[in-house]
């Protein structure tokens, strides 16, 4: 009995589509668990929440999602480290060296980084409110769209540094250098650049902020920040 056109064409779409399904479900299905050591240890550095590492060498370190609230990483050398989703929460690397770092989303809030080198780096994304980074060096390193809502950056350096759409509210900025920076959609609603060369300091209201608010002075260092 031959089957009508019709029918022919509906059993046609049904074998097509039961191989196609067929071949979805013998596809192998690859998922990345990279699971960390326990200790997790690298060059005699333990990997953890308050770690006590200064001067620890973690150059080219894969510190992915990695938990180093509050640890200790003064003059530690962090180049080319990846430190991608890391929380480096109130931790202390003052005169480390981050240079050609991925911070890219990291949770820096209330981080001291005073003195840090930062050059070439790449902070896009990153949540930095309250972070001290008075005398850090940004020199060419990227900082688009990071959140910086009442951070330090006295005497900073952000020579052709990407800064679109970096959040600056209520940042310090004096005496700050920031020549050849791309600055486009970034805010400095109330940011503090007294003494930065580079800085627009016109941007709010046509005037600075401390000619605006003369009693109000440079937002002090508050810590840790939302």
């Amino acid at each position: 009995m031959q089957a009508s056109p019709a029918r022919a064409l509906v059993l046609s779409g049904l074998i097509l589509a039961g191989t196609a399904l067929s071949g979805a479900a013998a596809q192998t299905v690859i998922v990345n668990r990279e699971e960390r050591p326990d200790p997790w240890i690298i060059n005699g550095c333990t990997i953890a929440p308050n770690a006590a590492c200064p001067g620890a060498d973690l150059r080219h370190a894969d510190l992915r999602n990695a938990d180093l609230g509050g640890a200790d990483l003064t003059g530690a050398n962090l180049a080319r480290a990846d430190l991608r989703g890391a929380n480096l929460r109130g931790a202390l690397l003052d005169r480390a060296n981050l240079g050609g770092a991925k911070l890219q989303i990291a949770f820096l809030q209330g981080l001291k980084a005073r003195g840090a080198s930062f050059v070439g780096a790449n902070l896009d994304h990153a949540r930095a409110a309250g972070a001290d980074f008075s005398g850090a060096d940004f020199t060419v390193a990227d900082l688009e769209m990071v959140q910086a809502k009442r951070a330090q950056f006295v005497g900073a350096r952000f020579v052709n540094t990407d800064l679109q759409e970096t959040k600056f509210y209520e940042a310090n900025l004096a005496d700050a250098v920031m020549e050849g920076a791309k600055i486009r959609f970034a805010i400095f609603q109330d940011a503090w650049m007294k003494g930065c060369r580079g800085c627009p300091e016109t941007w709010q209201q046509g005037k600075p902020v401390w000619d605006v608010y003369p009693e109000a002075g440079p937002p002090p260092a508050t810590g840790s920040d939302p």
